[in-house]
């Protein structure tokens, strides 16, 4: 597995710390393996080390709880700094508790925790003022050429554009093994964990929405259009019961929300938002006859490689034409307009009157999969594989 430099260098400030150090994000992203790659840096140094994964029978049949990890650690850690790194710790009783203690006896204290049970919102809860997370995503398209390098084979733009960045699926030989493991990671993350989880009685209704919700990525969307849509296709629904669901999908990192901007208010408009998925293959899977959404997911992509880069995202909505993203870093501030490709004089025309009445002196930029250069005096087009290999929007 290749090494993921960039995220292991947030980390890496923090390895002496007592602040208890979380990597966080979707199930099979990479947490676990970024974990043993940090393990592996701290061993070149340092010998006082344990590791627990609460996933293996062998070490969850002996540590039952927070006051037996407290007394493992305490049996088996030597002098000085230790460095005690807890995978899947969500599985145990108590491990709040036990976390928090650890980390006040010269300990410095790591986990993970799938989204099953360890979410956003109890990190807040529970740790809160005790620790620092860090989000970890499915790979971009410069870490799978890495890793496709790795392991002698090539991966398209396309491919990216339809079955995304997990890790796991490069390492099968062929399409369909590819798509079991989708829909297989799919169904657990998505259907059993959430369910499981919140105890959602109206099972039929959360699938509905699941489905509508993953195939309709980088859209506007409001809370009545989905009940709408819902009550229209399946059942009665409450705006209450669509926004909590929503609330589902998001704590597990499976979607995430991004607010539009107004030019007029020049403030955040909170009734409406876009929904772009953690991984466009939740898209890909439910596209029937192969007839995937390109169009939407090379804006997915997008959203998610300029997060990546570091960038605040946000839409907006430039006098009623809505601008894809406005992406900020420090005082850098980047209008993204995204097409899949503007040959067309129809498209040409409306993705560049999406930026009239911006100030020149503003970056404007238009992302699009042509081979042909249409930048202007005043908007610059960067053609999407030059887009997929830059570090930062300034390069």
């Amino acid at each position: 597995m290749i090494q993921r430099e960039h995220y292991i260098s947030s980390v890496r400030d923090f390895y002496e710390s007592d602040l208890i150090k979380i990597i966080t994000g979707i199930r099979r992203c990479g947490k676990s393996i970024i974990l043993e790659q940090i393990m592996s840096e701290i061993k070149e140094r340092a010998d006082n080390i344990i590791y627990l994964n609460f996933e293996d029978k062998r070490v969850s049949s002996i540590i039952k709880d927070g006051d037996e990890l407290i007394a493992y650690v305490e049996a088996h850690r030597k002098e000085g700094k230790c460095y005690i790194f807890l995978d899947e710790v969500q599985v145990l009783d108590g491990w709040q508790d036990a976390c928090k203690t650890l980390r006040l006896y010269d300990n410095s204290v790591f986990i993970t925790g799938s989204n099953s049970k360890l979410l956003s919102s109890e990190f807040t809860k529970e740790l809160s003022g005790r620790y620092v997370s860090f989000r970890v995503r499915p790979f971009v398209y410069k870490e799978i050429l890495e890793y496709a390098k790795e392991l002698n084979k090539e991966v398209s733009i396309t491919d990216y554009l339809v079955w995304g960045g997990f890790p796991k699926r490069f390492e099968f030989n062929n399409l369909e093994a590819q798509r079991i493991y989708l829909n297989d990671l799919d169904d657990t993350i998505v259907i059993n964990d959430l369910i499981r989880r919140y105890k959602i009685r109206k099972e039929s209704l959360f699938k509905s929405l699941v489905n509508y919700v993953l195939r309709s990525n980088s859209r506007i969307f409001s809370a009545k259009s989905i009940c709408d849509y819902i009550k229209r296709e399946h059942e009665s629904c409450s705006i209450n019961t669509i926004m909590k669901y929503i609330d589902h999908l998001q704590e597990a990192y499976i979607i995430e929300s991004v607010k539009q901007y107004s030019t007029k208010t020049k403030r955040e408009l909170s009734y409406y938002a876009k929904l772009y998925n953690a991984d466009v293959a939740f898209n890909s899977i439910r596209c029937p006859d192969n007839r995937f959404d390109l169009t939407h997911n090379l804006e997915n992509i997008v959203y998610n490689e300029l997060v990546y880069m570091g960038y605040d995202v946000y839409v907006y909505n430039n006098a009623g034409k809505e601008i894809d993203f406005l992406a900020q870093k420090g005082n850098k501030k980047y209008y993204v307009q995204v097409a899949y490709s503007v040959a067309e004089d129809k498209a040409y025309n409306r993705e560049f009157e999406a930026f009239k009445g911006i100030d020149n002196l503003s970056q404007k930029i238009l992302i699009t999969n042509d081979e042909i250069d249409y930048s202007t005096s005043t908007v610059k087009h960067i053609i999407l594989k030059d887009f997929l290999l830059m570090q930062d929007l300034t390069m």
